[in-house]
Order: C-alpha cells, then structure tokens, then sequence
C-alpha cells in the first residue's frame, strides 16, 4: 500500500490559534509509507509531531529508518529540523536529500549552520543519528522494495524540486513551493524593450515547462499541489513563487489526476475561509470530472 499522511499544510510561517484548529497551522511536512518503507518530505514544523509519533510507537519496534526529501531550503520548510526527536538516538539512520542553489554551502552546512549557537543550542556535531546528506537535481531513485522516486524542478525563487513516488503500480506526487512557468520578456510591441524573437523564446520555454510539469502529474493518484492564492491574489504576487488553486485544479484535470490535495495555505486564510473555497471548487467540477479535490488538513490521511 502506498499512502500519505500531513502532518504540516500551512506555508511561510506557522500560525497556530483558535482560526487555524480545523486545517492546522504546522508548516509543510509529509508522511508517506510504501509497504514497510518511511519516506518523509520536509522539516516544517509538523515534523514535531511525527518525530514523537515514531518514537512513542514505532521506536519499540526498532531503530527508525527514514528517507527524507527536501523541496528546497527555506526556512518554512527546514525549521522543525532541530526539533525531530530521532536526531538523537543512536540507532536512528536518515537519508537526507535535496536541491541546492548556486550557494557554496553543501545541504549538512545549510543544517549545520541553523543547529549554531546563535540560533539554537544543539550544534550538528552532538546530534547522535547516523545521516546521510546528498544534494539531487532532476533525477530517478530505487530507494528498495519496489519504490522510485522522480525529481522535477519547479518555479521558484530558489531551486526547488517536485517529487514522484511510484509504488507498485500507485503514484504520490508533490509540487510545491511552485509558481506556473510565464514568458518573462516584454510582449507589447510597444514596450520599449521588445524584441519579438525573446517575446516568441520566452512564450515557447514557458510553454514547454508547463508541459513537463504536466507529464509528471500523469495520471497521479495523489497530486499535492501548492494553492497558496486565488486567481485574483496571485496577479498581485507575482514571482513570489506559487500557484492559484484555478492553476492547481486546471493543471490536474489536465494531467488527470484522481486525487487533488490543496497546500501550503496561506498563514493568513482561516480555517473560515479554506472551509468556505473548499466547497466553492467543488462545486466548480462537480459532474465536469472524476477528480476529488480537497484541502490538506493536518492529520490527513490518504491512500493513493
């Protein structure tokens, strides 16, 4: 079986409080078990509550044993990394993996340098688990037991990677933090700036990373996609590195997907206001398609 439980939703920052109950206020972090195997995705701070989760019932079993992927290295997303409590015991062994930018630092320096005194009185050195660090790009993994994993770049201000898992015959896949690929050069003819043979380069590379994008959706069972804005909040924020849900929804209807899960809820959006656009898109598609859309809530679970 190849399943996915959130144990972190909310993007940018935390936001506990008495409007963020239903949905959760923990920033991104994803449980996915493929038969035996524990694969987690990102150190947000939903982290917490997974580390002492596997050590209150599955360190009894035996040493925890984890692959863990990084969508990149903001700090909403590797913030809970000190506190996962597997870091130290001895018998614990991680995999860690993840992009890197054009920075010199290598992904344990990125972690080393959140584990300083300045920030944090643990050092890196006094943690007692045995860790792996590997810096990935785009790329193809057997991580055993029948389960792979497939790597793709997506848009954002950083290098950040998208993330397949293919499971016997099911797929899991995640793609946030992500914004769609635009033409960046001028269009207009009257824009000072335009030069028709960049505008007709940059229409086409646009193009053609939507597509990519597009093809490693396919035929998912599960697609947890970055809706971190409404149409009409995202031309306000462009370039900031995220989507709509329309883009979401319309890109998983495209790529047909059975499942679409809704994340990295803005810290602002009440659990209100997810409630209330949760029912409006489903209402959107009801008879249109077969796709089941959701919004991530911490605690789901669900099996692809």
């Amino acid at each position: 079986m190849l399943s996915v439980r959130i144990w972190g939703a909310r993007g940018s920052i935390p936001c506990p409080g008495k409007d963020t109950v239903v949905y959760g206020g923990n920033t991104s972090c994803l449980e996915i078990r493929a038969g035996e195997k524990l694969v987690i995705i990102d150190f947000g701070t939903g982290i917490k509550p997974l580390g002492d989760g596997l050590m209150a019932k599955e360190f009894k079993k035996g040493p925890i044993d984890a692959d863990i992927f990084i969508s990149h290295t903001h700090w909403d997303h590797i913030m809970g990394f000190p506190m996962f409590t597997p870091l130290f015991i001895p018998t614990t062994r991680l995999r860690i993996r993840g992009p890197v930018s054009y920075e010199d630092d290598t992904l344990e320096q990125i972690f080393a340098a959140q584990l300083s005194y300045r920030y944090w009185p643990v050092r890196i050195s006094e943690l007692s688990a045995h860790i792996e660090y590997d810096q990935i790009k785009e790329t193809s993994m057997d991580l055993g037991d029948g389960l792979w994993v497939t790597t793709k770049y997506l848009n954002h201000p950083i290098l950040c990677l998208g993330y397949r898992f293919e499971y016997r015959g099911k797929t899991i896949v995640t793609a946030y933090d992500n914004e769609p690929f635009r033409n960046l050069f001028p269009t207009d003819p009257e824009d000072p700036s335009y030069d028709e043979d960049a505008a007709r380069e940059g229409d086409a590379a646009a193009r053609e990373e939507n597509e990519k994008l597009l093809r490693f959706f396919e035929g998912a069972d599960v697609l947890i996609h970055d809706s971190q804005y409404t149409a009409g909040e995202y031309e306000k924020h462009l370039g900031w590195g995220h989507s709509s849900f329309e883009h979401a929804i319309n890109m998983a209807n495209k790529a047909k997907v059975k499942k679409l899960v809704l994340f990295h809820h803005d810290p602002n959006r009440t659990d209100e206001e997810l409630a209330r656009l949760e029912g409006e898109y489903q209402k959107r598609i009801a008879g249109r398609t077969s796709m089941r859309i959701m919004m991530a809530r911490e605690g789901m679970l669900l099996e692809a």
